[in-house]
């Protein structure tokens, strides 16, 4: 099977017409054409990464010889509604799309046996999990099944994409509720830019024993970290085409050197910028948390400023799950585990609220007029205005970087968390 690999030199980036170039020769090398592709790009939360126009490019290329359908890996998230399909895949037709609904739409492919799960948890969990995806993949009639998306730092795999945008994107309850527990328990700050993890061996498993008679080939990206404001997408720094693992290593370390912000030591403040487009949730905010933890100082404080905040969690039942037990720590909430049967049966959210624990280190505070300040207070964080957060670090006249805030507190402001990672000295272990 052929590979199509295209990197950047060091601090460059690709040019459309390369990696334009690049998805034509890709497209030209399948012989015969395939009837039916099924193209499965992340969703909007994903925006950034720029797959929405990797997408249109590559839906009209193959169009030409082939039927081609289009399935946002949406996971757990809401589906995109036509507005936000147009806003990120452009003119591929409306048509075109699928929807996957984690919940209902799946079919068991596999199951991991109880004993390599407890092997790879470290006893965490012990149960069998079983591998559930879209029916659309092992039902669809489909020739090619063609996997779009960033390799970059992630909470709960260490590096995202590869498998991951298959089994959890267009996953089932069984295997996105345990592995997200397994990695919680496991520890986020143990997990995050790395690639060899615990998830990441259950995933891997799945690919090499329940996938490989799909015929699925992965598109990686590496993006760089600043998301341009004039597009709202991030630069290529490489593009990856083929299906083995080798694929997604060289992406990885090319990620790790380009997403990794290193710092020389800890931060005390972070203000960190959620996109209304991007973040509506705390279930997804909280990427301000999680890709921050590995630079702010013990005794810090990480301000959200959430001016699309909506809701805590993604849907109604996730949302009360928050709203009940809130933010408080990974020895609580593995208790709580123990005895409450809603936390049980959507470890999922369990895993959440503990990779959104600041687990009594620093402080959270999100700035917000669109959730109550009571509702936010609730679940462990602090309440700030968008008004008083404006006036105190002037968000909107920021670039990345160090600045000093009104009353001369210093802050590191990030623009959009998603993008990267950023770890001070002594904390990410290579």
């Amino acid at each position: 099977m052929a590979e199509f690999v295209l990197e950047a030199p060091p601090g460059k980036s690709l040019e459309r017409r390369e990696w334009e170039d690049l998805l034509r020769r890709f497209v030209d090398s399948l012989k015969p054409a395939p009837s039916r592709v099924l193209l499965v790009p992340p969703d909007g939360t994903r925006r950034h990464s720029g797959a929405g126009t990797l997408t249109n490019v590559l839906y009209h290329l193959l169009a030409r010889r082939s039927r081609v359908q289009v399935l946002p890996a949406t996971g757990t998230h809401r589906p995109m509604d036509p507005g936000e399909l147009h806003a990120m895949f452009g003119d591929i037709p409306l048509e075109a799309f699928l929807e996957h609904h984690w919940r209902r739409d799946t079919v068991p492919i596999g199951t991991i046996p109880g004993e390599v799960t407890a092997r790879v948890s470290r006893g965490a969990v012990a149960d069998e999990i079983v591998v559930a995806v879209n029916r659309l993949l092992p039902e669809g009639g489909f020739d090619l099944i063609l996997s779009i998306g960033q390799v970059l730092p992630h909470e709960v795999v260490g590096m995202a994409n590869y498998t991951k945008n298959i089994v959890v994107g267009l996953g089932g309850e069984d295997i996105i509720n345990k592995s997200h527990y397994i990695s919680a328990v496991y520890g986020i700050e143990r997990t995050l830019g790395r690639d060899r993890t615990p998830v990441r061996e259950l995933y891997d498993y799945a690919e090499t024993r329940f996938l490989d008679g799909l015929a699925i080939r992965y598109l990686l990206t590496v993006n760089h970290t600043l998301v341009d404001p004039a597009t709202g997408t991030s630069r290529l720094a490489g593009l990856y085409i083929g299906r083995d693992r080798k694929l997604f290593e060289r992406a990885v370390a090319l990620s790790r050197s380009v997403n990794i912000t290193r710092l020389e030591e800890p931060v005390s403040t972070f203000v960190v910028y959620l996109d209304e487009k991007e973040f509506r949730s705390t279930w997804l905010g909280c990427k301000a948390v999680y890709r921050t933890r590995l630079a702010v100082a013990d005794g810090g404080h990480v301000v959200m400023i959430a001016p699309g905040l909506e809701r805590l969690g993604e849907d109604p039942l996730f949302d009360r799950i928050i709203r009940q037990y809130g933010y408080v720590g990974t020895e609580r909430i593995t208790r709580l585990v123990e005895t409450r049967e809603d936390l049980r049966r959507n470890l999922a959210v369990a895993a959440h609220l503990i990779h959104g624990s600041t687990e009594g280190r620093f402080h959270v505070t999100i700035a917000t007029d669109t959730v109550d300040r009571r509702v936010i207070q609730s679940v462990g964080f602090g309440h700030m205005s968008l008004e008083e957060a404006r006036e105190r670090y002037r968000y909107t006249e920021r670039t990345p970087g160090r600045h000093t805030a009104s009353d001369g507190t210093p802050f590191y402001y990030i623009a959009n968390p998603a993008t990267g990672l950023w770890a001070a000295a002594g904390r990410l272990d290579d």
